[in-house]
């Protein structure tokens, strides 16, 4: 494994955007930028780095695999072997988000109110 901070300067703002279950994601993610006047933006929604109760660090990551014939296939991303190589970007941010377990799903989630 290999990384390097390539920014440690002040920069674009981060924000965590939580939707709730039954929302519709687009619409609701176009609110949003019109409400707070965002005008250029990239929008990353497939997996986070949190802290569990326990204290250590919570990945919880999705993809989406493209097959030979062009299909995809996606879901989980629970264990992988690197061929030949994978190359990730990680922006770590000033802030310190929490999982709080939810009973009524079965999984932990982010708490942006008690992080």
């Amino acid at each position: 494994m290999k990384s390097e901070l390539v920014s440690d300067h002040a920069g674009p703002k981060v924000r965590v955007v939580i939707l709730d279950s039954g929302e519709e994601a687009f619409a609701t993610l176009t609110r949003f930028a019109n409400e707070e006047k965002i005008a250029a933006a990239s929008l990353t929604a497939i997996g986070d780095i949190a802290v569990e109760d326990d204290g250590k660090a919570s990945l919880h990551v999705h993809i989406v695999l493209g097959l030979s014939d062009s299909s995809t296939r996606g879901g989980h991303f629970l264990a992988g072997k690197v061929r030949p190589t994978l190359e990730v970007i990680l922006t770590e941010v000033p802030a310190r988000l929490r999982r709080k377990k939810r009973a009524d799903l079965g999984i932990a989630l982010i708490d942006v109110e008690h992080g």
